[in-house]
């Protein structure tokens, strides 16, 4: 049993605070790796998911990249931290839980691309101009700030 199981089976759906990491993978052509999750299902998502007991946020990030797409992400940096009343989540099982969510950008990434049909029906690397519509608002959010952090970069350069 994993830590949220056993963490669940001590307060079974009762709200909790939950740490886990995103990735935004960008190819060279500056696309988004998004894949098109089971949870929300059908909606469209970055990478990512729970830190398990004793993780890192940078293992988590790595850990659920590898397992969702098969792709191995070398060096990470950080887009921001989510946290808060909008990051509330009710699970379809009823657990109810707000995310803490670490946000990382990499371009750095080697292996086939492979979907993991546990986790999603669809990976694919999306232009920022062509971002689905019915995607995780947050992640939508995480990157629409990774998107401003890179356009600042530019100005500053």
């Amino acid at each position: 049993m994993g830590y949220i199981e056993e963490l669940r089976s001590l307060v079974g759906t009762k709200p909790v605070n939950l740490v886990g990491s995103t990735v935004i993978l960008t190819d060279g052509e500056g696309r988004i790796l998004l894949q098109r999750r089971t949870f929300p299902a059908g909606k469209w998502g970055l990478p990512g998911g729970l830190m398990e007991l004793g993780e890192s946020a940078e293992e988590t990030a790595r850990r659920e990249v590898k397992e969702e797409t098969n792709l191995d992400v070398g060096r990470l940096h950080l887009v921001s931290v989510y946290s808060g009343q909008d990051q509330y989540i009710e699970a379809a099982n009823g657990d109810q839980f707000y995310s803490v969510t670490i946000c990382f950008h990499s371009e750095e990434f080697t292996g086939d691309l492979k979907l993991q049909r546990s986790e999603g029906t669809k990976l694919e690397f999306i232009s920022p101009k062509d971002l689905p519509d019915n995607m995780v608002a947050s992640h939508r959010r995480m990157v629409a700030d990774f998107l401003g952090m890179k356009n600042n970069q530019k100005d500053d350069a």
